[in-house]
């Protein structure tokens, strides 16, 4: 099929995208101490070259004690910010545009049996996993400390001149385990037995990060089902459910929703062969971006083992944005190991295109 489709330009807000191309955020671990390097900026530049439509950063984390799990992810914070301003300027340099991901990772654990927590840890009711509980729940103190570390966050985020922002909301970490029955069993404000009840917490945070970049900047919020320990995890079983989920995340601020899959293709619910990105934008009417093995033939979790990929077909994905199924495409390994994936994509260079090998993960290319 015909790639014009993913080189349609989009814009959200003041965010105006050459095309519909989005380098999903991919932690990385190269920034000693938390400070992004030059290697750093080299790396986000190089896919600006490349041609991506929007970069979204690595998860960079909020300023609380043990909002990151790994010594090596950066932070956004403090001494690491002017060197997030050398890597806007890069990115713009080469024609590019770039939002950080805001992160905490709440009470999901490290690598490595060694690895201790950098502080006291967040979590909402103390869960590590459903039904073990080794931690002390956040106070209200905790919480509200919590919510304006977004905010200082995403001031810093138009500060440095970034060009919109996603918030970390999937994947089992702190956002998620608010959203999650299996990791929030509070019996407060921030808890509650419907999905409508548990999104208040992530709601005040998309408030907060709303008011630091101020009205005119996009806002991505990523959100998951899947958790990383637990693929088969849901927090929304229906669309009825899902509607209560996102429908408070909208009105606090939600400009785009980044709905990960770790297969695009797959059907949330039964019924239907929407995919989350598509059922997150009919019961919403937002815009939405999808992502899961986009243009690989191995699914992600799987690399964490060792398992590579080889290049596959485009045209589901093109025939479900020609239909408008989902607004913009993610793309994660394949722009790890190639950064000029989208060039080659746009020009029919297909027998160019990379293999991703684990190896790539070990560099910044």
């Amino acid at each position: 099929m015909s790639v014009e489709t993913l080189f349609r330009p989009f814009q959200v807000k003041s965010l105006k995208m050459p095309n519909r191309i989005v380098m999903a955020p991919m932690t990385r671990s190269f920034s000693p101490g938390g400070i992004p390097t030059s290697d750093v900026a080299g790396y986000y530049r190089r896919r600006a070259e490349g041609g991506v439509g929007l970069i979204v950063t690595e998860g960079t984390v909020v300023e609380r004690p043990a909002a990151r799990n790994d010594a090596s992810v950066p932070v956004f914070h403090g001494e690491a910010l002017p060197e997030w301003k050398k890597v806007v300027e890069q990115v713009h340099a080469a024609g590019g545009l770039i939002a950080p991901q805001l992160w905490h990772v709440g009470s999901a654990r490290g690598q490595g049996e060694d690895w201790t927590p950098l502080g006291r840890v967040d979590s909402p009711s103390g869960f590590t996993t459903p039904g073990n509980r080794k931690l002390e729940p956040m106070t209200d103190e905790d919480i509200a400390d919590t919510i304006a570390a977004f905010g200082r966050s995403a001031r810093a985020t138009r500060e440095l001149g970034f060009d919109a922002v996603e918030i970390h909301g999937a994947h089992g970490y702190l956002i998620d385990q608010f959203f999650w029955s299996g990791l929030n069993d509070r019996a407060d404000r921030w808890g509650g037995g419907t999905i409508a009840d548990r999104a208040r917490f992530g709601a005040e945070v998309v408030k907060a990060v709303r008011e630091g970049v101020g009205p005119d900047m996009a806002l991505i919020l990523r959100l998951s089902q899947w958790k990383s320990h637990d693929f088969a995890a849901k927090n929304a079983h229906d669309p009825a459910e899902l509607e209560q989920w996102l429908s408070p995340l909208a009105e606090a601020g939600v400009d785009v929703f980044h709905c990960s899959q770790r297969r695009f293709w797959e059907p949330e619910f039964e019924g239907s062969d929407l995919n989350f990105a598509g059922w997150t934008k009919k019961v919403t009417g937002l815009p939405t971006i999808t992502v899961g093995s986009v243009g690989l033939d191995g699914e992600f979790i799987a690399a964490f083992g060792g398992a590579g990929s080889k290049p596959s077909s485009l045209d589901g994905l093109i025939e479900r944005l020609e239909r408008d199924e989902f607004d913009l495409v993610a793309v994660g390994r394949a722009l790890l190991a190639d950064p000029h994936w989208v060039e080659k994509i746009r020009d029919g260079r297909l027998d160019e295109l990379k293999d991703f090998e684990r190896s790539a993960m070990a560099t910044l290319s």
